[in-house]
């Protein structure tokens, strides 16, 4: 049985940045996600040897949104099994444009994705976290969710969570074993081998079935038509704003990146649509006309009213399809997170059929509770302070842009150096061309990702924005740290001084597991 052909394209899972507090480190609160397109790693790399290393910083206690390994040794020996065996297969970082493996899987599974409605949300950044201010908004309203995204942070049960948290090792070793006599069929049967990806599908939309659940949310992987999971018929169907990443699988401007996502909106559904480039937005309402899919646009039918700074996030008067939602609370930060609450709350308000079948709004005081739980670990995330230190998993220029926006609105840096290390297909120069109004320095790194951009290569770029004298290199993001807290510290008792860890959620994730947030 041969692997896939060669492919490094990478896929489409990392998000934008997300947020929390200034650099005085008050009400700091947990954010998730990761988007991240690169997810072909052992957790445990490189990251356990540097971790033997004692940086010179205090972090608090671990994020409960992250799990950190079993604390039973036969459950992490089980839990090791099953990512090596998962590892062995065609890594989610190479792609075949075809759904013909997962169909073949799930048609001896029974199709558990038809035991439920579904979500399903695409787009180039903001996916992960508006799928959990989906998975809040439901959960609030009292069924019973489902969410299936990637990449993962540091455990890959993160990726399967059900009822708003990461399923248990014992039962993601549980849901693996109980398909993988199937998948060995289909793997016999097939030209090729199924990849990783497709079988992590293949047990959330069984592990999905089996719970059950009322509702599933669902973050595509790479554009839409062709995804693994695009063998679910979402009733709504969310796209997040498109923006230029991947282009070398999806195409070359966005509207082709438009034409892949598109693939999503199915026949009769409901489509979400965040604020899209022009060319985009064509594309998707052809799309809609040609299934006779209703459309909600964000600025027109629905969209943000107001928002002001709050401690700990922001304060919104939210539009949806129903009307206004005064004085919802958002634990996150940055213009782009507002705008993923709205597309969220539209996203909800269609699946209930509000503005359709039903004219009142959702419940306010339901909309403010879940709003105000919602969480996006590696999102603008303060894992310590004294300097500030943060992550954001930002991987592309739109999420870079959109990270440095949040930073300046929200923290109040005197000194800040960034802490960066990208893959190796990604647009760096845009990267740093956004970040270098607010870096004081920069350290360029790498992670241990065989994809990750070699440090001296990733230098040489940062030099061409930054200028020499502005950029050091530590190709072990450990020593990056280590430094950066340094540079951070320098010329005496710098209060404001602040750390961004930032290019990859690989970077952000190995950075968060060595300040002890694993």
């Amino acid at each position: 049985m041969s692997d896939l052909p060669a492919n490094d394209s990478p896929r489409d899972d990392e998000d934008g940045p997300d947020g929390p507090l200034g650099p005085d480190g008050a009400a700091a609160d947990p954010f998730d996600e990761i988007v991240a397109a690169e997810t072909d790693r052992d957790p445990d790399l490189a990251v356990i040897e540097a971790g033997s290393r004692t940086l010179r910083t205090q972090a608090g206690p671990p994020q409960g949104d992250v799990p950190a390994r079993p604390a039973d040794p036969e459950v992490d020996r089980e839990l090791r099994r099953v990512e090596a065996e998962l590892a062995d297969r065609w890594g989610e970082t190479k792609l075949d444009p075809s759904v013909q493996r997962i169909r073949a899987l799930l048609d001896i599974l029974g199709d558990p994705q038809t035991a439920y409605p579904a979500i399903h949300i695409t787009g180039t950044n903001g996916k992960t976290s508006t799928a959990r201010m989906i998975e809040a908004l439901l959960g609030a309203f009292e069924l019973r969710t489902g969410r299936y995204t990637s990449p993962h942070v540091q455990s890959i049960t993160e990726r399967i969570s059900l009822d708003g948290a990461p399923i248990a090792p014992e039962r993601f070793i549980e849901a693996y074993d109980d398909i993988k006599p199937y998948v060995e069929m289909v793997d016999a049967r097939e030209e090729y081998r199924l990849s990783f990806f497709e079988v992590l599908t293949g047990m959330a939309y069984a592990t999905f079935a089996d719970a059950p659940v009322d509702v599933a949310v669902v973050e595509v992987g790479m554009g839409g038509t062709w995804d693994a999971t695009n063998v679910i018929d979402g009733t709504v169907a969310v796209v997040t704003p498109v923006d230029l990443d991947h282009t070398d699988r999806l195409g070359s401007t966005t509207a082709e990146i438009a034409a892949e996502k598109s693939g999503i909106i199915k026949q009769d559904a409901t489509v979400i649509l965040a604020q899209q480039p022009v060319d985009a937005a064509q594309v998707l309402l052809k799309r809609a006309v040609e299934v006779d899919a209703t459309v909600a646009r964000e600025g027109l039918e629905f969209g943000v009213v107001g928002r002001r700074i709050a401690v700990g996030g922001q304060l919104l008067t939210l539009r949806g399809l129903g009307g206004e939602y005064e004085e919802v609370f958002l634990p996150l930060h940055g213009e782009h997170q507002a705008h993923n609450a709205a597309v969220a709350l539209a996203a909800v308000e269609a699946f209930f059929g509000v503005g359709a079948q039903r004219v009142e709004p959702l419940d306010i005081d339901t909309v403010r509770k879940a709003f105000a739980a919602v969480s996006s670990p590696g999102r603008l995330e303060v894992v310590r302070r004294s300097p500030t230190v943060v992550l954001d998993a930002a991987h592309n220029p739109a999420g870079a842009r959109a990270a440095a926006a949040a930073i300046s609105e929200v923290f109040d840096f005197s000194r800040l150096i960034g802490v960066v290390g990208v893959s190796d297909d990604k647009n760096a120069r845009e990267m740093f061309e956004a970040f270098e109004p607010l870096f004081a320095e920069v350290v360029v790194t790498q992670n241990s990702s065989d994809r990750a951009l070699d440090a001296d290569a990733l230098a040489a770029i940062a030099v061409e924005v930054f200028g020499d004298d502005r950029v050091q290199v530590e190709p072990r993001l450990d020593d990056a740290l280590e430094a950066a807290v340094t540079l951070a510290e320098e010329e005496g008792e710098y209060a404001g001084g602040g750390v961004l860890v930032t290019g990859s959620v690989i970077t952000v994730g190995e950075a968060r597991l060595l300040l002890g947030r694993g």
